[in-house]
């Protein structure tokens, strides 16, 4: 079938879209229940009757793609949608493909975790590293997405978004740490945390606030990354900034806070 391979091609490329689905038809429509269309923000693949029924289809599959939401829509077949054939078509859009992506600036002992960790979770994750002995390490899982270059050629060429960007970062280098900060909260971000102590946060809020940057702007890093749990091995790191992650992502706020 066509869009299952427009899908498939559509996953690889991780470029979110929506799976219209005709569920329900009453009376005469242009089309039958399980007719399919895939729409993303820029092409559309099949059809659910054409006219202006599919018309209002794909502009409604690109709200529903905007706000994140699955939902079900009725389309009464007369003078509103253009038509004249009576009945009543009810479409299923189906969002796809539009996990919350985590740049991870830094691929250490600590970043490395933190990719098996999310592992089967949520996120996708962009692993960010020009050391080849880190980021072509074998222990990164498959489905991270690896990035053999500078940071800032990387933040030039990403895209952001207010809604599904989350950074972290954790370089080898506290000067590139202070460099990618300065330069991701001018983005649209979820959320943005950083590796390291109140003390480093402390220094870097005084450098960056001569620098220019806002102490309300700053606000949004968190700083020490991760839920307060009490560990501090690589592998317990890892799972309290997952932790604190999923807690952005799902918004649980009963969960404890990472204020030390």
């Amino acid at each position: 079938m066509l869009w299952l391979s427009v899908l498939h091609d559509l996953e690889a490329r991780r470029e979110p879209s929506v799976l219209a689905t005709v569920v329900s038809i009453s009376g005469s429509s242009p089309c039958s229940v399980g007719t399919k269309m895939i729409v993303s923000a820029t092409e559309f693949w099949g059809t659910v009757g054409g006219g202006h029924l599919e018309q209002l289809a794909i502009e409604n599959a690109r709200t529903v793609l905007n706000d994140g939401k699955s939902i079900t829509v009725r389309y009464p077949l007369g003078a509103t949608v253009g038509q004249c054939c009576g009945g009543v078509v009810e479409i299923f859009f189906e969002v796809l493909f539009r996990s919350p992506r985590l740049y991870l600036f830094g691929v250490g002992h600590v970043g490395q975790a933190l990719c098996r960790v999310l592992a089967g979770t949520v996120f996708a994750v962009d692993a960010i590293d020009e050391r080849p002995e880190w980021i072509e390490a074998p222990e990164l899982p498959a489905p991270v997405v690896r990035h053999a270059i500078a940071w800032d050629e990387f933040v030039e060429q990403a895209e952001w978004s207010e809604e599904r960007t989350y950074v972290a970062v954790m370089t080898h280098r506290h000067d590139w740490d202070q460099a990618i900060i300065e330069q991701v909260i001018r983005r649209p971000t979820r959320y943005v945390g950083l590796i390291g102590s109140d003390l480093k946060w402390r220094k870097f809020q005084e450098r960056l606030i001569a620098r220019g940057s806002s102490a309300k702007v700053l606000a949004r890093v968190h700083c020490p990354i991760g839920l307060n749990i009490g560990g501090k091995a690589p592998n317990e790191v890892a799972i309290s900034v997952a932790g604190e992650l999923l807690r952005e992502h799902y918004r649980r706020p009963t969960l404890p806070d990472s204020s030390p």
